[in-house]
């Protein structure tokens, strides 16, 4: 037989297989189809659609999700209030209302303070030190085993950074200033500040601007210079306060509901922790980015910048240690999760102030010698 009837025959005979087959060649396509099915979950989030960038992680997210799935895996996001409001978040997800959200989780401090440590507490951990504990020492873990008690599953996904002390109509010199002073802060910061004698008001964000500019609360915190001054907190209230100790790093939360979560594929769930990842580096980026600027223009405008005094300091970290004390009695997931987060602070402090704390430091000095732009 020739070469040419050789090539032939081949032909001919994988045809014929190819046909007894059934077509098997054609069975890897409905397999892939099947391992990709097309979804449609929604995410509501706890932050107004004004903000483009902690309510923009959201969207950052979807989008992720969407192009890693070739558009197979579609999620749509809704502000605060259009199908939920962020005070009934917890329950929609755990309830599968919707599928997931996007919120901070300290905001459910009233069902549970151990929410807190899931975004941030009084004296914490700054935001790399949220995500070493989170990723490697036991925080993701932690958590999620509290928030199996309410159908849930969580993942990092975006952090603020530290926040500022918020917007005082008065300035505050000593603790004394501070007694019965209406603060829109929420749950844990609340806590410790009411025994200083302050009133906590937890007002959702959109509402802020005019409970100050009404008068109806004196002082309010939000995040930092550029969501403040898209929500123009400075044109109600003049004494711009730092640091807002009871939000170190605020980190910000995906929560899935758990049943919803366990019917994904594999590779999708894969897909979820990667797209929140990425949203979790990247807010922290774009509020680095943006604060500087938006902090020299409100200043610019008559912002009276101020530090709160070591006075003042001491005596709010005083006061939460008597609060996380209290609270470690009464609630065992509390006391769990603290004892966890207290530990690892320890040596994350010890870690920061023999490298970054030391670096930073002399760097701040050089800027104040005005040698950094020679």
């Amino acid at each position: 037989m020739n070469r040419r009837s050789n090539r032939r025959s081949f032909i001919k005979n994988a045809g014929l297989v190819a046909a007894a087959a059934g077509g098997s060649a054609t069975l890897a396509a409905p397999a892939i189809a099947q391992s990709a099915p097309e979804l449609k979950w929604r995410l509501t989030s706890g932050f107004p659609k004004s903000l483009d960038t902690i309510y923009g992680g959201a969207e950052r997210f979807a989008k992720q999700v969407s192009e890693m799935t070739d558009g197979k895996f579609q999620i749509q996001v809704f502000a605060s209030g259009e199908i939920v409001p962020t005070p009934g978040v917890v329950d929609a997800v755990q309830n599968a209302t919707v599928e997931m959200a996007h919120t901070i989780v300290y905001y459910y401090f009233g069902k549970d303070p151990t929410f807190a440590f899931g975004g941030a507490v009084p004296f914490g951990l700054n935001a790399r030190g949220q995500n070493a504990w989170a990723y490697y020492g036991g925080g993701n873990q932690l958590m999620n085993e509290f928030f199996a008690k309410f159908k849930m599953i969580g993942f990092p996904c975006g952090n603020t950074g530290a926040q500022m002390g918020g917007w005082w109509r008065k300035e505050i010199k000593s603790v004394e200033d501070m007694k019965g002073v209406k603060f829109r802060v929420g749950g844990f910061a609340g806590a410790v500040l009411s025994k200083l004698g302050v009133v906590p008001q937890n007002i959702p964000g959109g509402d802020i601007y005019p409970a100050l500019e009404k008068g109806t609360i004196d002082a309010a915190e939000w995040v930092g210079p550029y969501d403040d001054q898209k929500l123009g907190f400075d044109k109600v209230a003049k004494f711009y306060y730092y640091p807002g100790w009871w939000e170190g790093g605020a980190q910000v939360h995906l929560l899935v509901n758990d049943e919803k979560w366990a019917s994904l594929p594999k590779a999708y769930q894969a897909i979820v922790q990667n797209a929140a990842a990425h949203v979790n580096v990247d807010m922290q980026a774009q509020y680095d980015a943006l604060n500087p600027k938006a902090l020299r223009e409100l200043v610019g405008r008559g912002v009276q910048l101020r530090a709160f005094s070591p006075q003042i300091l001491e005596a709010c970290f005083e006061a939460a240690n008597q609060t996380y004390a209290e609270m470690s009695a009464k609630n065992e997931n509390f006391k769990k999760v603290y004892e966890s987060m207290k530990a690892f602070r320890n040596e994350e402090n010890l870690w920061f102030q023999v490298a970054d704390g030391t670096y930073d430091s002399f760097m701040f000095a050089q800027q104040r010698a005005g040698k950094l732009n020679p």
